[in-house]
């Protein structure tokens, strides 16, 4: 976490902050004192959100969750859209939803032994490797063995229309039309912050309504693959057998969050570079240091249109989960992932109380136009601002 916002955290923890509409901050402060001072835990910290509820948004809650939890699928659309949203009075009534699929899920896994319920993949890899393709083709193995697939495209959404970069409802026209399969693109309205709200929120409700493999798709060519690794059980990525220096295209620290890296498009003319990026993979693979005690990275090949291999990688995906289960450590990833949820989301809404408190509204402009001409720093110019902002809060 760097300084600003660390600078930040410590200012409004030493106020008391105002509570504004105008800002993004999620109304969590009443439920989380309530769960600290009574035994209840989630219960006791719903009971009280739902006593401001109104008559209608109770029953909007009720008949989501009924439905959600019921496998609707159109439950599940609808619940998703809601934690997406930006306004605030439905952004409460998410967390309420949210609490409620959360200790619904609790139960499931404690009926199973407190393992999670469902496998969480993450699926990156470069423009062109063949993603929806392979997504397409494991996605209806998957169903055809009696598995429930969900699919969330990490949508790069522009910062300035809004607009969607990724069709994969439209490619995946098979998979779209399967009855046991859910297929949503998660945007992330130009934020990184949104990547780890909407899609980790979105992952829990799949999970609610029955979905037991969750594959989350990022478009490969960001940041936010290092969000998606960090929000599932399984990194995967997958590359294509193009000409080039293959390795110097990829970012090492991506290859070194992948637990498995998939060589697609392997067959006819590109069998053969295939099986030497695969080598090459294989030995890059080696030289990095070990992220888990009971699984060593695969590269492994396969053909979205031949279907050769694919069974394999899904073995394989079985493998590892079995091995990380097995030794705990999937649960630990798990835990560890909650924390790093609950950090960015306190760091997305301290930058946005910041963002629209008094004094820094009135001062941005003109730092803002003075750090454009190079008159001061941008560092000078984030101390000024912090200044004007912890000033401000003391006072107040």
């Amino acid at each position: 976490m760097g300084r600003l916002s660390l600078s930040l955290i410590r200012h409004i923890s030493a106020t008391v902050l105002p509570v504004s509409r105008r800002c993004c901050l999620h109304q969590g402060v009443r439920s989380y004192r309530s769960s600290v001072e009574h035994r209840g835990g989630v219960r006791t910290a719903v009971s009280e959100h739902i006593q401001e509820l109104s008559g209608p948004e109770q029953r909007l809650l009720d008949k989501l969750y009924e439905g959600l939890i019921g496998g609707q699928r159109a439950s599940l659309a609808e619940s998703i859209t809601l934690v997406e949203t930006l306004h605030p009075r439905k952004k409460e009534l998410a967390q309420v939803l949210l609490q409620r699929v959360l200790a619904y899920r609790r139960e499931q896994e404690g009926r199973n032994g407190g393992k999670p319920v469902a496998f969480r993949v993450g699926l990156s890899g470069p423009p062109g490797a063949g993603k929806s393709t392979f997504i397409e083709v494991v996605g209806k193995m998957l169903t055809g063995r009696g598995h429930k697939l969900a699919v969330l495209a990490v949508d790069p959404s522009s910062c300035t229309t809004g607009g969607s970069l990724m069709g994969d409802k439209t490619r995946m026209t098979e998979l779209s039309r399967d009855m046991n399969a859910f297929i949503r693109p998660s945007p992330t309205s130009g934020t990184l912050g949104g990547v780890t709200r909407t899609t980790n929120e979105a992952i829990v409700l799949c999970e609610g309504a029955g979905y037991d493999v969750v594959l989350v798709e990022t478009v490969g060519v960001g940041q936010s693959e290092f969000a998606v690794a960090d929000m599932v059980d399984m990194f995967v990525l997958l590359i294509p057998p193009a000409g080039g220096d293959e390795l110097q295209g990829i970012k090492r620290g991506i290859i070194e969050r992948a637990d498995l890296v998939v060589v697609t498009k392997s067959d006819g003319e590109l069998l053969v570079p295939a099986r030497r990026i695969q080598a090459e993979y294989t030995s890059a693979l080696k030289l990095l240091r070990k992220r888990s005690k009971s699984w060593n990275p695969k590269v492994v090949r396969a053909s979205s249109h031949s279907n050769e291999g694919i069974p394999e990688v899904w073995a394989r995906m079985e493998s590892y989960r079995d091995a990380m289960l097995a030794s705990g450590e999937l649960q630990g990833r798990r835990r560890a992932q909650h924390k790093v949820w609950m950090w960015s989301l306190i760091q997305e809404s301290v930058l946005c109380h910041f963002q629209n408190h008094p004094s820094v509204r009135d001062a941005l402009p003109h730092l803002e136009e003075r750090v454009t001409k190079g008159l001061i720093s941008p560092g000078l110019a984030a101390d000024l601002l912090l200044k004007a902002f912890s000033s401000s809060s003391s006072s107040s």
